[in-house]
């Protein structure tokens, strides 16, 4: 299982990210969080199969169609221990 830790920033508070990138994660059966910064950005950890990892971020590069993306930056870290996903 690959896991990553994503700061996503733009404009993706107040444009219903984290219920997207839960309903989208949970579509791809992909474990984590996601969770509001007080500096505005959308921080996930998302882990699963790779392929199922790179599309939601791949998803996650465009976002709800409120959102606007400016940056996406990845690193990668050990997997959740909670099971499914949760939006923090």
């Amino acid at each position: 299982m690959k896991a990553r830790r994503v700061l996503i920033l733009g404009r993706v508070q107040g444009v219903g990210y984290r219920d997207w990138m839960a309903r989208q994660a949970e579509s791809l059966g992909v474990q984590g969080w996601v969770r509001n910064r007080p500096d505005g950005a959308v921080e996930a950890l998302v882990a699963g199969e790779e392929a199922a990892v790179q599309a939601l971020l791949s998803a996650c590069r465009r976002g709800p169609m409120l959102a606007r993306v400016d940056e996406i930056t990845e690193e990668f870290v050990d997997p959740p221990e909670e099971p499914g996903f949760l939006r923090r």
